[in-house]
């Protein structure tokens, strides 16, 4: 279920959030058109009833003009207009609640996909907390908006409406009356428009903020207890709830003010209108019947255009949470690499061809003219002072960054022609943090693989030393393991995430200073795993620890974005160059 014509659509703009609303719903129109129906009938007792209770009236205060048959028609007509309004109300609820559900869950699920194509860039410079408002808190003020449209806006635009046909129909002069409203509420927004809109604004960044530090503040609690920073964080914390409170407050107090301005101006016009109509029956110009329909309608006049006023302050909240998701929605800022040429077997060639990367918001290099040729199933390493781009290196290798200048080229193919997707089916990432989601111990490793064979399964498991681990988990492979991995020791993660490395068999392995955070006996276990992991594969590993990449093809040695030694760990230890001096300092 998904909206995502949004996406391909060139016309859209984040200063036409109302048009944006109006794509979204591009598909469903059928079935808000059948719920306006049945909202005309189910609503038809309002219409009618004025005209009804006006008869009676005449009817009783003329006895010698009417029968009792007449009161009787009038009370059978007015009871079934009202009865049918059970099951038309249902449809017109149903219909309504169908197109509003469908966008709803669809626009979750096209931002979710864009997310999914969005650069690391991109996320790396929005926090976790902004994105999961955008997609929880602003798309349910959408669904909001769109219900309160629905069910207040639209019912009351056409009650305005019918009510002001059939006075006019009576009366030309009462229903010029009730035109005046118009330019009243018109006049009420102007007033307020540009402050509600402001203090919207202030309050969804303010919500921003917060969901931002709180998800940080969740990630930093371990760091928090152990450092006594918890009455820090509490404060920092506070300032950021501090400034919500007087934002929101000050949105309630606009909104209130708003609020019983329009009140008080529609009740002042609904008592003119009740001297204006009673004076024309004084004059004998109308019936008592029809001072009390006409002050129904206008009622009902007045009721809608105060409905149609306070649910502004909602639609402005709307207005802004759309605001919030074009902000996704039409971002540019996409994955890097857009080739669509496809590789089923990828042996494990690559070229670095005078590489040089900067980032976008930035002219200093992390890399300058890389140029390095790496073998099929040849284990190269890069070791280096933090800052000297090995990380980078491994970055563009998944493909996350696109060289500024030069080119990487995979079996004789440039990484600009590649389809992502199918290159990655080939790639195993094995970070020094890796992450765990609180599924099962099977979930984890077999991520993304739902047929598996449980043969394939112990094997990986096998591979990866993890047997041990396993047999000690409460109920072995089935064991549900906490908010990621958190049940489970650093070395342990670890093995887990070469075992989901190992059951893909994949031919390029990429190892980030996979066992820099483990003590000695879980560094040996998931070294002995890492051995039999890149056995026959191409790998790129980054270490600190120069004891780990003793056996790698090929060592180099990055320092400021440049390649300033290579070699064997043996050439390079004979040379007593840069590595020699960083192997002596260890």
């Amino acid at each position: 279920m998904n909206i995502d014509h949004l996406l391909h659509n060139e016309n859209l703009t984040s200063s036409k959030p109302l048009k944006t609303l109006f794509e979204m719903y591009r598909g469903n129109f059928s079935k808000i058109a059948i719920s306006i129906l049945f909202y005309l009938i189910k609503s038809s007792p309002i219409f009618v009833l004025p005209v009804v209770t006006a008869h009676i009236i005449n009817i009783a205060s003329s006895p010698d003009k009417h029968t009792l048959s007449d009161l009787w028609i009038n009370f059978f007509v007015m009871a079934i207009v009202i009865v049918q309004n059970i099951p038309t109300h249902s449809l017109y609820i149903s219909f309504m609640s169908k197109a509003i559900r469908y966008v709803e869950a669809g626009l979750r699920g096209t931002l979710i996909r864009k997310l999914q194509h969005l650069s690391i860039g991109f996320h790396g410079e929005l926090k976790s907390g902004k994105l999961q408002s955008k997609v929880l808190r602003d798309v349910e003020a959408i669904e909001f908006l769109s219900r309160q449209i629905m069910l207040s806006l639209v019912p009351a635009i056409i009650n305005i409406l019918i009510a002001f046909v059939i006075t006019f129909y009576h009366s030309m002069t009462v229903s010029l009356f009730f035109v005046l409203t118009i330019p009243t509420s018109i006049l009420l927004i102007r007033v307020f428009r540009s402050r509600i809109r402001k203090s919207n604004h202030d309050f969804r960044k303010e919500i921003e903020n917060m969901a931002g530090k709180v998800s940080e503040m969740v990630e930093m609690i371990p760091v928090t207890r152990a450092h006594g920073l918890a009455d820090t964080e509490i404060v920092k914390v506070d300032a950021t709830l501090h400034h919500i409170r007087g934002k929101g407050y000050r949105l309630d107090i606009i909104e209130a003010f708003f609020g019983s301005s329009n009140w008080v101006t529609f009740q002042i016009f609904q008592l003119l209108c009740l001297i204006f109509t009673a004076y024309l029956a004084f004059k004998g110009q109308i019936t008592t019947g029809e001072v009390v329909m006409y002050q129904g309608f206008f009622n009902m006049i007045i009721g809608s255009v105060t409905q149609m006023i306070n649910v502004y302050p909602v639609i402005t909240k709307g207005i802004e949470s759309i605001h919030s998701v074009t902000e996704i929605l039409l971002s540019k800022d996409l994955e890097e690499y857009a080739g669509r040429k496809k590789i089923k077997n990828i042996a494990g060639n690559i070229s670095f061809q005078g590489v040089n990367f900067h980032y976008r918001d930035s002219e200093q290099h992390v890399l300058r003219d890389m140029s390095l040729e790496v073998k099929s199933g040849e284990c190269v390493a890069f070791i280096g002072e933090s800052g000297s781009g090995k990380s980078t290196i491994l970055n563009m290798l998944i493909g996350f960054y696109k060289p500024s200048r030069g080119r990487i080229v995979i079996d004789g193919i440039p990484m600009e022609e590649l389809d992502m997707q199918s290159y990655r089916n080939s790639l195993a990432v094995v970070l020094q943090s890796n992450i765990l989601f609180s599924g099962s111990v099977r979930d984890n490793i077999t991520y993304g693989l739902p047929l598996i064979s449980e043969d394939k399964l112990k094997e990986a498991i096998e591979i990866a030393n993890l047997r041990d681990v396993i047999d000690s988990l409460p109920d072995g492979l089935d064991t549900m393991l906490g908010e990621h991995g958190g049940k489970l020791s650093g070395g342990q993660r670890q093995r887990i995430a070469i075992a989901r490395a190992l059951i893909r068999d994949p031919k390029i392995i990429i190892l980030d200073e996979a066992t820099s955070a483990l003590d000695n006996i879980s560094e040996r276990h998931v070294q002995t795993a890492m051995n039999r992991l890149i056995k026959g594969r191409t790998t790129f590993i980054v270490a600190h620890r120069l004891s780990t990449i003793r056996d790698a093809d090929t060592i180099v040695v990055m320092k400021k974005g440049m390649i300033i030694e290579k070699g064997s760990y043996e050439d390079l230890m004979e040379k007593q160059g840069e590595f020699y001096h960083l192997k002596t300092m260890q």
